[in-house]
């Protein structure tokens, strides 16, 4: 199990990307949550299987139609033992 936590850098808000976020998070069986930054980017952390968690970013990478995705920063990545999430939640 991996926890990580990183932020989506680009034109991200007002495009659906934490309806995004969460879609691919529930389609991949993760938790965690996201939510948007005063500074116009989006801020997450996920955690569950590893494999889900790559496929997962690879997602955010593409982002929703309307999104440009400029950069995806990891700025924290753990292995973990125990989930501290159950299910995923948009934050506000």
């Amino acid at each position: 199990m991996k926890r990580i936590r990183g932020m989506v850098i680009g034109e991200v808000q007002g495009v659906g990307f934490r309806a995004f976020t969460r879609r691919q998070a529930v389609l991949f069986g993760l938790s965690g949550w996201v939510k948007n930054k005063a500074d116009g980017n989006v801020e997450f952390e996920i955690e569950g299987r590893e494999d889900c968690v790559t496929e997962f970013l690879a997602a955010l990478r593409r982002g929703p139609s309307m999104a440009i995705v400029s950069e995806l920063s990891i700025s924290k990545e753990e292995e973990i033992r125990e989930p501290q999430y159950q299910g995923f939640e948009i934050r506000f």
